[in-house]
């Protein structure tokens, strides 16, 4: 991996990901999205550096992430650039102002909680992967509603047909991915 480029080892290490079935749910498993297998600190470092060298920094106040595999890519990308980050729960705190989102991914359903984003504040998201784009949505929508400036969203694995939808249904959402895989014959293939 040694002159590959930070896209170049990001699609690499996605090729031969291991893919299991959650009911008809093809879900491949990758250390960005899943936290296994291990990580090569490479492919973290690449996948930060994509995201960190595409934002206009002067437009950031706030990065933002969702628990659980949003929080390697905002800890490093929140420590390279010194910009403070927030992570949106899925357990309640109580605080004042926390606000609860109902969202669903592709095989499940849960509650997030917002806390400590601000009306007026210019928040960068960052996330491991969009699929349905059943997590993305509802957040995106709930941060809106807040008064929050989605200055610019970047999801490091694109699968299925949720960025698209997005893009139809919210193109004044500023979403952009990495990535862009999808599930061939029980492996992870790259679309260019």
């Amino acid at each position: 991996m040694g002159d590959s480029g930070p896209l170049e080892i990001l699609q690499n290490s996605l090729l031969g990901a291991p893919i299991i079935w959650k009911g008809d749910y093809p879900y491949f498993i990758h250390p960005i999205s899943d936290g296994i297998p291990r990580m090569d600190a490479n492919v973290l470092r690449a996948t930060r550096d994509l995201i960190v060298n595409s934002v206009d920094w002067e437009e950031i106040d706030l990065i933002v992430s969702v628990e659980a595999m949003g929080l390697p890519l905002l800890a490093a990308v929140g420590e390279k650039t010194g910009k403070p980050t927030v992570v949106i729960r899925k357990r309640t705190y109580g605080m004042e102002g926390e606000v609860r989102v109902d969202v669903s991914t592709g095989y499940s359903e849960s509650t997030v909680y917002i806390n400590d984003i601000k009306a007026g504040e210019k928040i960068l998201i960052v996330d491991d992967v969009i699929s349905t784009g059943g997590t993305l949505q509802p957040i995106l929508q709930t941060l809106e509603d807040m008064g929050v400036i989605l200055q610019d969203i970047i999801i490091a694995i694109e699968k299925g047909e949720g960025k698209k939808r997005l893009e139809i249904e919210k193109p004044n959402w500023p979403i952009r991915t990495l990535v862009k895989i999808e599930i061939i014959e029980g492996k992870v293939g790259i679309i260019e």
